[in-house]
């Protein structure tokens, strides 16, 4: 499929800082983390997710259909996406919009004598979805792709593949991107696009879907982790780490089309700064969860985040029973003493991948980093409580959070001194941190263990904290 812009990996027979912080409501700037229960400035919500009852299907039509429940999904999304960029464009981007004109939709499994064309080739065994340049067209599988993502992450992940490829569209008639434009980009810009329309229908404005903010969006962000590179090391690699898509959402999400039309390759580069580029030699196995690394691991967050009074470490157990905090297996800290209690088999257990056990599409990622980052988000209360911040509350736990990506980023900074900790990360410990942080949200916990139910919330403080500071996390959650 080299002749198309493609969504997130072709997946073939197998398939494998917010740069702002305000939104201007009713002419005035404010803050979109004053409230923790708040998403990028919207309530939490936990509602429905997915199409909206009664509404009636679109009039929208694609060749080669079969008129069943997938395509009718597809073009009630399509007729959604455009009627949102119909109002958006002019408001954004010079010339003017013209919706796509031409949907194929197409089986994978259809035997190769009755498969199909897209975009010039044959679409036997062609598991994707995808903008075609050449005709300006937007193809999907229904036979196996589409319905994989809707049974693992519902039905308002496929809206958002298909949102995706018409962010390509849309690159094409703003011109925002030409032959040279590097891929990374194109691809980014796109995630962002859908981050754009998926708030519009965040906030009920679309007539045939409708997404809550806590677990539905929380789905929406997993597929996106689903659909990364897994090893940007890879000349075919040009989508982006899960991190890397995960913030191109969330900056549309928060910022709108505006914010998409600033991806670049130096904003890219700008936000990767530091940051491992590829996940070295592919043979090597991840380290092992045990006693050895973890003292390691909390011998560098030491020397990244310094502080008067160390706390004091148990690898015995996490069952502390703390007098002003509660257990919170794997890791616990308890302020009272100052000491973070580990249950080590347990908390190995959390970092075991899941690599190896993943035919289809991944729910979430696991690996050694799942758990350190867990381990880290204790050390990161610790912190908190030698500045004298409160211990317990969502802020707390987004704090946590955002320091826990603070110790990542200078753990994965080639250049740290490792005279104080020998640990070192790779782009693919950045990913399974964000995973992780979606699923359970363990590491964007206060010392009760408790989170806010946001996904979206909890990444994007960890986020902000591997793009930013100490300061960063501190100023964003007083």
């Amino acid at each position: 499929m080299h002749r198309m812009v493609v969504v997130a990996g072709v997946l073939v027979l197998a398939v494998a800082l917010v740069s702002g912080c305000t939104r201007t409501v009713h002419g005035r700037a404010v803050s979109i983390y004053d409230d923790p229960f708040k998403v990028a400035g919207l309530p939490t919500t936990s509602g429905p997710s997915g199409p909206r009852a009664g509404a009636p299907d679109s009039t929208l039509t694609a060749q080669d259909s079969d008129g069943g429940q997938i395509d009718r999904l597809v073009l009630n999304a399509l007729d959604d996406i455009q009627t949102y960029w119909q109002g958006e464009f002019p408001l954004e981007f010079a010339g003017v919009f013209t919706p796509v004109g031409k949907f194929i939709s197409w089986s994978a499994k259809t035997p190769r004598s009755q498969a199909g064309q897209f975009c010039g080739e044959s679409s036997y065994r062609l598991v994707n979805a995808a903008y075609c340049r050449l005709d300006g067209s937007i193809g999907w599988d229904r036979g196996a792709l589409l319905p994989a993502v809707a049974d693992e992450f519902g039905k308002m992940s496929v809206v958002m593949v298909l949102a995706h490829e018409y962010g390509h569209a849309i690159q094409e008639m703003a011109k925002l991107v030409g032959r040279r434009t590097p891929t990374i980009v194109k691809e980014q810009q796109a995630d962002c696009f859908a981050g754009a329309f998926i708030r519009n229908v965040a906030e009920g404005k679309a007539e045939h879907f409708t997404i809550n903010t806590s677990d539905g969006l929380n789905a929406v962000l997993a597929a996106t982790v689903a659909f990364r590179d897994e090893n940007p090391d890879d000349p075919q690699s040009v989508h982006g780490s899960a991190f890397q898509r995960v913030t191109a959402v969330q900056i549309g999400f928060t910022e709108g089309p505006r914010g998409c039309k600033a991806i670049d390759q130096n904003e890219i580069d700008r936000r990767s700064v530091n940051l491992p580029q590829g996940n070295g030699d592919a043979t090597q196995a991840e380290p092992e969860v045990n006693q050895a690394n973890l003292e390691d691991l909390a011998k560098a967050m030491a020397s990244i985040l310094p502080i008067p009074d160390e706390p004091k470490y148990n690898y015995q157990t996490a069952k502390l029973n703390c007098r002003n905090a509660a257990d919170t297996a794997p890791v616990t800290y308890c302020p009272a003493t100052n000491l973070i209690g580990t249950d080590v088999p347990a908390l190995h257990d959390r970092g075991v991948s899941n690599a190896d056990d993943q035919d289809g599409l991944p729910a979430n990622v696991t690996g050694s980093y799942t758990a350190y980052i867990v381990f880290i988000s204790r050390y990161a209360l610790a912190v908190q409580h030698a500045a004298g911040q409160a211990l317990t509350g969502a802020k707390t736990g987004l704090r946590a959070a955002c320091l826990s990506g603070v110790i990542t980023a200078k753990l994965a900074d080639p250049s740290r001194n490792k005279s104080q900790g020998t640990i070192t990360l790779t782009s693919g410990d950045i990913d399974e941190a964000v995973s992780g942080l979606l699923s359970d949200g363990l590491a964007a916990s206060d010392t009760d263990g408790k989170t806010v139910p946001s996904g979206f919330s909890r990444v994007d403080a960890f986020r902000a904290g591997v793009l930013g500071t100490q300061d960063t996390c501190y100023s964003r959650y007083t």
